[in-house]
């Protein structure tokens, strides 16, 4: 096997710069370019650092660094590994990487080091899989739940489903290995209620990753409106800053602004919207305006907000209208002014949404639009603990042709169907349970996923 090496920390000024290399070279590496500050101890000790200087082949000076050691199998990725730490200018970094590659290191791919983890039977693909996860994750709770599949809980009960099956596989051998033996029957009620268990495992998966969706990719919140109705003020005092222009002007906002907020540890993805209205001789607002209904049309929420200074007009009855199937709060803005219509307006209250009133310039009442939102989408009731959230679309996928497969071998029980016909619906399933943990997914679709991560992990 090859020594890699690669820069750990990301390009850029830092105080430290990691680099890291992997291999059965990686000591000899290292000694080719490291000089401990103690040079009476040049002995390797795993898990300690040595403080010395790396140096050129000239033998000049680079760095002062520190240099830790990983002394096979316990290491992440089971090879002999080394960690530089230098300074963090990129004239550093690189000029140590460089002088690694010389004496013999090759640049790793991305995921290279957490590829030869899994590869080396260290971690699981889930595992490595919640590593990108968590370098990605954009709230705490995601965190958490890529936390929790790292620790192999999403491993583990993908491993006791599949002792369950294979415990009573033995069972169906039997019967087609030794059919003079009256064990069918039996096996085949033993096998149902297996099976029928399994399924609600499976189903319960399947249940958690709409939770672990939400998690990941949180709720697109789309804020429509007619012109000055207070759509970009609203942005401003959610996002607790002036992020959109703010005139008297109508039609300032001509495109899409996005920010994402957190509400109890879910993201939401704001997005303020061009005003609508159906005359304008604008070319580019009138792209705006239909870029804004396409928007309302597939976002998971619509804040429709509303000058509650003015009366309603068609314009606002023809909004109204995308909001009939959408999960949508109403929002009465400007209540500092005189009211012209209220929460019990005909019109407003018959469309049958939540009802919130604010005032966006003054900030007040935006904490009633998040407990609106956080109510509509039970966010209070998510909870990770130990429980096992699929947050990853491969997974999702392959859950679901396992259910598939499980459903089919019930009914070819149902249907009388002979043992070894069922044997094979059954070992499908399995085979798609073993792509989470990759004891059954292709080369192919490991490079894919690899590819995905960070050089240096």
């Amino acid at each position: 096997m090859e020594t890699i090496v690669a820069i750990s920390t990301p390009p850029g000024y830092g105080g430290i710069g990691i680099i890291r290399l992997s291999g059965k070279e990686s000591f000899n590496i290292i000694e080719k370019i490291f000089e401990p500050k103690n040079k009476k101890n040049k002995e390797i000790e795993g898990y300690k650092m040595k403080y010395g200087k790396i140096l050129d082949s000239n033998g000049k000076s680079i760095d002062e660094v520190l240099v830790t050691y990983f002394i096979s199998p316990k290491s992440f990725t089971t090879e002999n590994m080394v960690e530089i730490n230098s300074h963090g200018g990129p004239i550093i970094v690189n000029s140590i990487l460089e002088l690694c590659i010389e004496n013999g290191a090759r640049l790793a791919e991305p995921g290279e080091f957490t590829k030869l983890a899994f590869l080396n039977g260290r971690i699981d693909l889930a595992q490595a899989e919640a590593i990108i996860d968590m370098i990605n994750s954009k709230t705490k709770k995601e965190q958490e739940a890529s936390m929790n599949q790292l620790e192999g809980k999403l491993s583990n009960k993908i491993k006791e489903i599949q002792t369950n099956i294979m415990q009573k596989m033995v069972d169906i051998e039997a019967s087609i290995d030794y059919p003079e033996y009256d064990i069918e029957d039996v096996t085949r009620n033993d096998l149902k209620k297996m099976l029928e268990k399994v399924k609600g495992e499976i189903e319960e998966l399947e249940k958690n990753f709409e939770t672990g969706k939400l998690i990941r990719n949180g709720i697109k919140m789309a804020i429509i409106g007619k012109p000055n109705s207070g759509k970009s003020s609203l942005l401003n005092a959610i996002l607790n800053e002036e992020r959109a222009i703010v005139t008297e002007v109508e039609g300032t906002t001509r495109d899409v602004i996005e920010e994402f907020i957190v509400i109890e540890g879910i993201p939401i993805k704001v997005i303020d919207t061009a005003g609508i209205r159906s005359e304008t001789e604008d070319e580019i607002e009138k792209i705006g305006i239909e870029k804004a209904k396409k928007i309302a049309r597939n976002a998971d929420l619509v804040v429709y907000i509303i000058d509650s200074s003015k009366k309603l007009d068609k314009e606002d009855e023809q909004i109204l209208e995308l909001l009939n199937d959408k999960n949508a709060i109403i929002i009465l803005n400007k209540i500092d002014l005189k009211q012209e219509i209220s929460e019990q307006t005909e019109k407003i209250k018959n469309i049958n949404k939540p009802i919130v009133k604010i005032s966006a310039l003054k900030k007040e009442g935006i904490e009633k639009i998040y407990y609106q939102i956080s109510k509509m989408f039970n966010l209070g009731e998510i909870n990770i603990d130990d429980s096992v959230t699929i947050i990853n679309e491969r997974h999702k996928e392959v859950i679901k042709n396992a259910q598939k497969n499980i459903i089919d071998s019930v009914n070819s029980i149902d249907n009388n169907f002979p043992v070894d016909i069922i044997q094979i619906t059954i070992k499908q399933a399995l085979e798609e349970l073993g792509k989470i943990t990759g004891t059954m997914v292709s080369e192919e679709i490991i490079n894919e996923i690899f590819k995905k991560f960070c050089l240096g992990k």
